[in-house]
């Protein structure tokens, strides 16, 4: 099994003398992409603080390696996420910590049928955050009014998510509004500071994954704001 990296902000002593102490649950994400997810949540882990979790509460990402790296078709992900459970290094507590597989709808769209299935088994045993068609629609909800502007009037070139060139359809919406490539450029994960916005943004949109097919879908911003209201007990 490749190393796999675990990236955390919980509990940062301000000096050696603080009381070094064990969080009652841990939340970690594996992410299907490895740029612009990872930006986005190392940014959302580094502002735990402000974002008011609960102190108890530990939110880390899990970045793959080597490898395991480029794995991203969403069984794959979710077979990744069971067997890091048994890796002593993450200390995983299969009775308190949860695991949240973030992956994209678009591929069950185009060519994979077996979605329902797929959502059934990963239940089981974790939680799943899709996007339908991409993560880039999440990052598009964290823009005021990003659905009255953007989402609602292209709804059905969101969801065929067509490519030109290389750049699909959520994709070149994204970059009207940020002016910066999501896959290159760090700075994207800089939206995490406006996660309020997404999460009441996400409503007005579809967020019950089990009725994602043919409809823009996203359920991340629920999480989050599930993991704020975790009080630790």
């Amino acid at each position: 099994m490749a190393p796999v990296r675990s990236y955390t902000n919980w509990n940062s002593r301000t000096t050696d003398e603080e009381e070094q102490i064990e969080p009652y649950r841990k939340y970690f994400f594996i992410c299907e992409g490895a740029n612009t997810e990872t930006w986005y949540f190392k940014k959302l882990i580094d502002i735990r603080k402000e974002l008011n979790i609960h102190p108890l509460i530990d939110i880390r990402l899990l970045e793959k390696t080597e490898g395991d790296r480029d794995i991203s078709f969403p069984r794959r992900l979710i077979e990744f996420a069971e067997n890091q459970k048994e890796n002593s290094e993450i200390a995983f507590d299969k009775e308190r910590d949860k695991m949240i597989v973030v992956f994209d709808g678009d591929i069950f769209e185009e060519k994979v049928l077996d979605y329902d299935e797929l959502v059934a088994e990963g239940e089981k045993n974790n939680i799943l955050a899709v996007s339908n068609p991409a993560f880039e629609l999440f990052l598009l909800l964290h823009y005021e009014n990003s659905y009255e502007d953007d989402i609602e009037p292209n709804a059905e070139q969101i969801i065929q998510n067509e490519k030109d060139g290389h750049q699909t359809f959520i994709y070149k919406l994204l970059l009207a509004r940020t002016g910066i490539n999501p896959k290159k450029n760090a700075a994207i994960g800089e939206l995490a500071k406006n996660i309020e916005i997404a999460i009441e943004q996400e409503k007005k949109i579809n967020e019950d994954i089990h009725q994602c097919k043919g409809q823009i879908t996203c359920n991340i911003g629920r999480i989050i704001d599930e993991i704020r209201k975790d009080d630790g007990r």
